[in-house]
Parts: structure tokens; C-alpha cells; sequence
């Protein structure tokens, strides 16, 4: 199958994540308590993902540029997710007091939408490169899609939304994805700018945004989950990976 066409096809599966996130906060009596593996796992393939594979393939496309776009990646992030919006963490909003303004929900999803536009870019980088990077970049994406569908939707929740624009907003999320998807199948001679910003973009997501929500649970069975995110990455490299 043609790079761009897997491509597509993964982000519309990752699109479907997001929106099925919404679903889990819309409707009540779905299980939820599963949500925070997917975290810690995430964190950790995530976190892998990027540091052993993005990383390096980034300088060899790139050279020392890469070191800038990265940490740019990592910025954009930071300044939409901690600078635009006053109040953001991952996983289900506790605390509506902070979103008595509307348009704070609102923010949350602006810095959510283009977090999960540089994930679609991440996806068609990925595949652009190789077969394998994008697979691995779809893995660490996928797993972190249904808490950030979760996570917007429980937030418009708090905002006083409705449960329709609430699952509508983890819509546009995985709209947002394939768009990035598009963008870069689009300006896929441009792949050197795009895969160095996605790694800075993962590296923030599973660091910054993901990390910390591990943290908050106590005991060492979350960090255990970390732990094996990131040994499956090792294990898919190792016996998976034609090197």
C-alpha cells in the first residue's frame, strides 16, 4: 500500500480514538478507571518512540537544524497547552470552577487541536521515511488518542457545554489529525521540517502532559506501565524491526 494511503487510513483510525475518548466521558456508564494504562503506557512508548527513533532519523534529515525544530516543536506546545490556556491536564476535568468562563473550554481545545495536528504530521512523517517509522509513530500516537478525546470532552463538560458539542469537540480533534495527515502528504518534500517538530511534540506530550498524570497516582504499578511502554518499544525494535 502507498505510504500516503497508510497513512490516511492510520490517521482516520486515530481520528475514531478521539472521538471514541468523547464517548467514554459522554456516556456516563462506560468504564473509565482503564484510561490512566493507556496513560503510563503512552508516556513510555511515546517517550521511547521519540528519544530512539524520531530523534535520530531527524538529524540525519535534517543535521544540527534539527536540534532547533525540535525544541520549536516542543514550544508550540507548551505555549498553547500552559500559555493559552490557563487551566489544562490530561484525563477528566474535577475542578469546574476553573472553566466558570466558557471560553476556557474553549482554549483547551484550540491547544488540543493543534497538538493533534502535529499528530496526523507525525503519522505521514513517519511514512514518508519508512514503513517502520510510521507504524511505530501510529503506535505511540493511537495510545494516547482515547484519554485526549476523553480529556477535551470531559473539560467542555466542565465548561457548562452541552454532551453533543462535548463529543463534537473530540470530533474536530480527530479532524484536526487527519488534517495534519493531509498537510503533510501534501508537502511531503518538506518531511525534514515536519518530523523534527513532531518530535518535539511528542516529546512535550509524553513528558509534560502525560508524565505528570502518571505521577499523580500513587504506588509503583503506574510507573510500572511506564516501564513497559517503553520496553515495548525495545521489544518491537529488536524482534520486529528488519534492521
Amino acid at each position: 500500500m502507498h505510504p500516503i494511503l497508510l497513512s490516511l487510513l492510520l490517521g482516520l483510525t486515530a481520528a475514531a480514538a478521539n472521538v471514541f475518548g468523547g464517548a467514554i466521558i459522554v456516556q456516563k456508564h462506560w468504564e473509565r478507571s482503564y484510561l490512566k494504562y493507556f496513560v503510563a503506557l503512552g508516556a513510555g512508548f511515546m517517550l521511547a518512540t521519540a528519544i530512539v527513533e524520531i530523534v535520530p532519523i531527524s538529524f540525519e534529515l535534517r543535521g544540527k537544524d534539527a536540534a532547533f525544530l525540535i525544541l520549536l516543536g516542543y514550544l508550540i506546545i507548551h505555549f498553547f497547552e500552559h500559555t493559552v490556556t490557563p487551566h489544562f491536564h490530561f484525563g477528566e476535568e474535577t475542578h469546574p470552577d476553573q472553566f466558570i468562563r466558557g471560553h476556557h473550554g474553549y482554549s483547551v481545545l484550540l491547544a488540543l487541536i493543534i497538538h493533534t495536528f502535529f499528530d496526523g504530521i507525525a503519522i505521514a512523517s513517519g511514512f514518508i521515511v519508512s514503513n517502520w517509522l510510521g507504524w511505530i509513530i501510529f503506535l505511540a500516537v493511537f495510545l494516547h488518542k482515547i484519554p485526549e478525546g476523553f480529556t477535551v470532552a470531559s473539560v467542555m463538560l466542565a465548561s457548562g457545554q452541552s454532551r453533543g458539542i462535548a463529543w463534537g469537540a473530540s470530533m474536530l480533534l480527530g479532524a484536526a489529525t487527519l488534517a495534519g495527515v493531509m498537510a503533510m502528504a501534501l508537502l511531503r518534500a518538506q518531511v525534514s521540517f515536519g518530523l523534527p517538530l513532531s518530535a518535539g511534540v511528542t516529546i512535550y506530550v509524553a513528558a509534560s502532559d502525560l508524565m505528570p498524570e502518571v505521577n499523580r497516582e500513587p504506588g509503583a504499578r503506574m510507573a510500572f506501565v511506564v516501564f513497559l511502554g517503553v520496553g515495548l518499544l525495545f521489544l518491537l525494535d529488536q524482534f520486529v524491526h528488519v534492521h
